[in-house]
């Protein structure tokens, strides 16, 4: 059975572009394969623990019966969330733009998982290859010719380690002037923002397809393997 692993980062629960958009996405590749199991991870409503990471940092230097309660508890939390990503076919990261750059809660995470050795700086990470999507949600406008162009420091972030450091096949959704319909200075791009929003449910429903028969197409290649 294709397991697929969904990550949240949003602090909102209700409201939330990037939990709305990546439903769909979901949704769309469930269908689409029947029986696939969805593990999710919400650090959004439930963020790591901001002491997480020195204890797994520090804690392995430290012979096991003398690491405090911080380092044992680091080391174990660092270990579930990488055996969540190892276990997983695909991947859905649904991640927002938080004041010009990088969710906190999804850099906790990232740097926690970065202490379990399958994750080590400078190794390949072992779910290399594997196929992921990436929605985000930007209140503003960021493009080229916007007052704010060049001030997104959270999406190349985000990329950079997908991509480059996991070394995921990665797909990114996103979806612009989010806050438009609660800003009255930008009453006069509510038209955009539904059309982008529309936009971006279109583009994960035809994700979602997309990865499923992938998934599909993966999970032939294995039966054979098997069979021979």
């Amino acid at each position: 059975m294709t397991t697929i692993f969904r990550l949240d980062a949003s602090i909102r629960q209700a409201g939330s572009i990037t939990r709305a958009v990546a439903d769909s996405l979901q949704a769309s590749v469930v269908a689409r394969l029947g029986d696939a199991t969805v593990t999710r991870r919400d650090i959004g409503l439930s963020p790591v623990p901001s002491t997480a990471w020195a204890g797994a940092v520090f804690g392995p230097y430290a012979p096991p019966e003398q690491r405090t309660a911080q380092q044992t508890e680091g080391i174990a939390l660092a270990g579930e969330l990488a055996n969540e990503l190892v276990s997983a076919d695909a991947f859905i990261f649904a991640v927002p733009f938080y004041n010009f750059g990088v969710s906190q809660h999804f850099k906790a995470y990232v740097d926690l998982v970065h202490t379990d050795p399958r994750f080590a700086p400078g190794t390949t990470p072992i779910i290399a290859g594997r196929p992921a999507q990436l929605v985000i949600a930007r209140g503003g406008g960021y493009g080229p010719g916007s007052p704010r162009h060049g001030w997104d420091h959270g999406t190349s972030w985000y990329r950079r380690v997908l991509e480059d450091i996991w070394k995921l096949d990665l797909d990114v959704i996103e979806c612009e002037l989010t806050l438009a319909d609660v800003t009255p200075a930008m009453e006069g791009l509510r038209g955009l923002a539904a059309e982008n929003l529309v936009k971006a449910h279109a583009s994960a429903q035809q994700n979602g397809h997309s990865l499923a028969s992938r998934l599909d197409a993966a999970a032939v290649l294995d039966l054979v393997a098997v069979a021979r």
